[in-house]
């Protein structure tokens, strides 16, 4: 099986270096006010102004941040230091602060980049370093405002979005509870466990007609990944079970094949070695939740390692990719947790 190794762990921390400083080219989700609010990205997000969007560059220092602490010893140890200490500050922090509470702006980044957010930050909790801790407290304000939106929006979102793409409300729900039990918000985890479960717990038999053209989750499998953190163990067993009976029998088989890349210069084609890595993830997350002896592990430890392998020697190909595929890396090698 692929695991995360110290020069993989440095290959990855060298992508990520290059890209969350790199201003252009830049995709900014932006609502325009008038014409003051012409600006670039550096003008507009004082921390999170590189990778070509703002939720990459959010996931970028993400990625930055794990490898740090997984790997302390790791080349670019120094460099990912001076980077987080020259970057997040409370001056920055307070930009992106200022931004987000704009009038117009309460769906910015909603909800895919709120949860990378957040994942930061519970990223930074587990950081035992004085740096580190350091760095935690910064954040900690824009952290508590995208807490508050969850807070807002998840009792009136009555249907989760199932999409494939950045929507997607069970990505966005599991993260959100990894921040939410890291970072002691006992509001925040009760309310995402609930709407987990009125939006999930009544599912069955999930056909998994996937992939999408442009998928980077799996619809299917992030659900189940999301409900792992929602419903205690046996639970989470029994509700397994019911969504995807046959697991041991490598069924639904659109879930077990890895998937084709055609073009890789394709932004959004290039979203597809996203959907290898985040199934290689949730197959491995999922599987390791279960007994030892459980008939389902094997087939979905072996589907993690085939999706993994599918994709990980591509990360670089174009900027498409290059600019977020290493964090999802990342999450299919066990690394964020």
């Amino acid at each position: 099986m692929v695991d995360l190794t110290a020069p993989l762990a440095s290959r990855l921390a060298a992508l990520a270096l290059g890209h969350v400083t790199r201003e252009y080219p830049n995709k900014p989700d932006h609502v325009l006010r008038g014409d003051g609010d012409l600006q670039g990205p550096r003008a507009l997000h004082p921390l999170f102004y590189g990778s070509f969007d703002w939720h990459s560059c959010v996931h970028g220092y993400w990625l930055l941040c794990t490898l740090l602490r997984t790997f302390p010893a790791l080349p670019e140890a120094a460099r990912i230091g001076a980077l987080l200490d020259a970057q997040i500050t409370p001056e920055t922090v307070a930009g992106e602060l200022a931004y987000a509470e704009q009038p117009g702006r309460e769906t910015f980044e909603r909800p895919y980049g709120w949860a990378w957010l957040l994942m930061l930050r519970a990223e930074l909790a587990r950081h035992a370093d004085d740096a580190g801790r350091r760095r935690a407290e910064t954040l900690a304000p824009l952290a508590r405002a995208f807490a508050r939106r969850f807070l807002r929006y998840l009792p009136y979102a009555t249907y989760p979005v199932r999409t494939g793409t950045h929507a997607n409300s069970a990505f966005a729900l599991a993260l959100a509870l990894e921040y939410a039990t890291l970072c002691r918000d006992d509001r925040l985890f009760g309310l995402a466990r609930d709407k987990a479960r009125a939006w999930f717990e009544n599912d069955g038999d999930c056909q998994a007609w996937e992939p999408g053209g442009e998928d980077f989750l799996s619809p299917a499998l992030i659900e189940a990944e999301c409900m792992r953190r929602a419903l205690r163990p046996p639970e989470y067993g029994a509700w397994l079970r019911r969504f995807l009976p046959r697991l041991e029998q490598r069924e639904p088989a659109a879930l077990f094949a890895p998937v084709i890349v055609s073009d890789r210069t394709d932004a959004r084609i290039a979203h597809l070695d996203g959907l290898n890595l985040s199934r290689a993830w949730c197959f491995r997350s999922i599987a390791r939740a279960l007994d030892a002896d459980d008939a389902r592990r094997a087939p979905m430890l072996a589907a993690a390692d085939a999706h993994v392998r599918a994709s990980l020697p591509h990360l670089a190909t174009d900027y498409a990719g290059e600019h977020w595929l290493a964090t999802f890396a990342v999450l299919a090698l066990g690394a964020g947790g």
